[in-house]
């Protein structure tokens, strides 16, 4: 645990130092978790965004895509439950004065025992080999049986005091764990309490003529009470789903992780609309499809996994979590929900107006049941930072490279163009080659520093491709090509380097792996 924590600091150095990521506000001495995405970084951000946004359109014949405002109506935020039920459960701890949510004290606490479990089946597989039975080692190992009652108790005694509500039973699953505060070390804590996320401000000119909004702590609302007019000047049929991409604002008090947990951050959601009864299929089927998107990045198939929820929002009938192996654990990246019809039904009873759709087959009108996919780009970014992360010896060179091995039609900069020397005519040429790739993809020229440096640069942004001009290419209007993965180079001629590298490079490589 202690390797991948220092892996994650280095993580979080490399973003800074490497133009992905800076702390907002740096210069005067920061804002507490908010984040500024670099000339890398919002490169990286946008065409993850890209790759969302034309999986769900251009892959779904029956996706289409809107952009709604921040500020809404506040009693949207009625309607939604927001105003009374959005909250996080608080603690504090009178010695230390910090405060954090008695949920995600649990939460760890419970993979606190789990990294338990796994340490000792790890040393039993080493130690019986090819022989080991793990299925066998947990079922029947004592340390392990007794790590695993003591989880399956505080678990279940957890989900019971989430799903209540009960706060006081929550404060003392903290106190017979004996959990102690990370920064004191006490046990000295507060009751907890409930505490609304929701950021407010006033809109209007004078005191008395302002009305109180909030800033939006999910994008989802803005798609429901914009269903009728997409559905109706789209003569869109059921089943159908309008996608999103927007920010989105939560008043975290235990904002951490890096850009894991922000107080401003963005949100890509779909809400897929189907009929009352079909919607467990549509959940099921929007798993698989979500599942492969990630899958398709290539940062490795067992680095995902489902998490089914414990405790159901109010909205919901079932819920899962696409789970992503991060330095600190396995983390939500993205959400899929079944909605039923609660939010189309509260906006039609908040507003007063009818939210319904008629259905020609069934030849009635109906409120539409809803799938939700809902992905945090910041924990998707973080997510394949964290997932193309690599340092590797370089043997002939001796030393260590640092690569960010990033799906080439994701990377920020997707090729470097760099001449051997500055002189005799090499840099001219240089410039030829980006001129050829620059309405297509994003290039980068470098003169600077021996090559052996230049390419450690480009591995440490992740470009994929480095291209060569050397005195041969004055001679045979070739170059040579530099792979980043495995530092492969091989020799093209300029005439055909666009044929060659556009299939590697295009967002469509990665479209058909899902």
């Amino acid at each position: 645990m202690a390797q991948q924590e220092d892996i994650f600091k280095k993580l979080i150095a490399h973003c800074k130092e490497y133009g992905f990521v800076f702390p907002s506000s740096e210069l005067y001495d920061g804002l507490g978790a908010v984040y500024d995405y670099g000339q890398q970084g919002v490169e990286l951000k946008n065409n993850i965004k890209r790759y969302w946004w034309e999986s769900m359109t251009l892959l779904h014949k029956n996706v289409v895509g809107i952009d709604s405002a921040i500020f809404m109506h506040p009693t949207i935020w009625k309607a939604s439950g927001h105003v009374d039920a959005f909250n996080d459960p608080l603690i504090d701890n009178k010695d230390s004065k910090k405060r954090y949510r008695a949920d995600v004290l649990i939460e760890e606490y419970l993979a606190k025992i789990e990294e338990k479990i796994a340490k000792e089946t790890e040393k039993a597989a080493q130690r019986f080999g090819d022989t080991f039975d793990k299925v066998q080692f947990l079922t029947t190992n004592s340390r392990v049986k007794e790590h695993q009652a003591k989880w399956n108790t505080v678990h279940e005694h957890f989900v019971q005091a989430m799903k209540d509500p009960n706060l006081e039973e929550l404060r003392q699953i903290i106190l017979d764990c004996e959990i102690a505060c990370p920064i004191s070390g006490s046990r000295n804590w507060t009751d907890v309490r409930q505490f609304n996320l929701m950021f407010s401000t006033e809109m209007g000119s004078t005191v008395d003529g302002s009305l109180k909004v909030y800033l939006r702590p999910e994008t989802a609302q803005g798609i429901f009470v914009n269903f009728l007019n997409v559905q109706k000047t789209g003569r869109m049929k059921i089943p159908f789903g309008i996608a999103q991409i927007g920010k989105a604002f939560r008043n975290e008090i235990v904002a951490r992780q890096f850009i894991f947990r922000m107080r401003e951050f963005e949100q890509m959601e779909m809400q897929f609309f189907v009929r009352p009864g079909e919607e467990m299929s549509w959940f099921n089927y929007w798993k698989e499809v979500r599942l492969r998107w990630h899958k398709a990045m290539g940062l490795g198939d067992a680095k995902y996994r489902f998490h089914d929820h414990d405790k159901l929002a109010h909205y919901a009938n079932a819920a899962t979590d696409i789970e992503f192996a991060m330095p600190f654990g396995f983390k939500e990246v993205e959400g899929i929900h079944s909605r039923t019809d609660f939010d189309l039904s509260q906006h039609e009873k908040f507003s007063g107006k009818k939210v319904q759709y008629f259905d020609p087959e069934w030849n009635k009108n109906y409120t539409p049941y809803v799938i939700e996919t809902s992905i945090g780009v910041d924990r998707c970014f973080l997510s394949l930072l964290a997932g193309s992360y690599h340092e590797e010896a370089v043997s002939e060179e001796g030393g260590t490279r640092v690569i960010l091995k990033l799906p080439p039609a994701l990377a920020p900069v997707k090729l470097a163009v760099l001449p051997l020397v500055k002189k005799d005519g090499l840099a001219e040429k240089a410039q030829e080659v980006v001129e050829l790739f620059q309405f297509d993809f994003r290039c980068q020229y470098d003169e600077k520093d021996t090559i052996g440096k230049r390419y450690r640069r480009q591995d440490a942004i992740g470009t994929p491709f480095c291209i060569t001009i050397d005195h041969e290419t004055l001679l045979n209007n070739s170059v040579t090509v530099r792979s980043r993965d495995d530092m492969s180079q091989e020799r093209i001629s300029i005439p055909a380097l666009y044929d060659y590298l556009s299939p590697k490079l295009s967002m469509k490589s990665l479209l058909t792996r899902i």
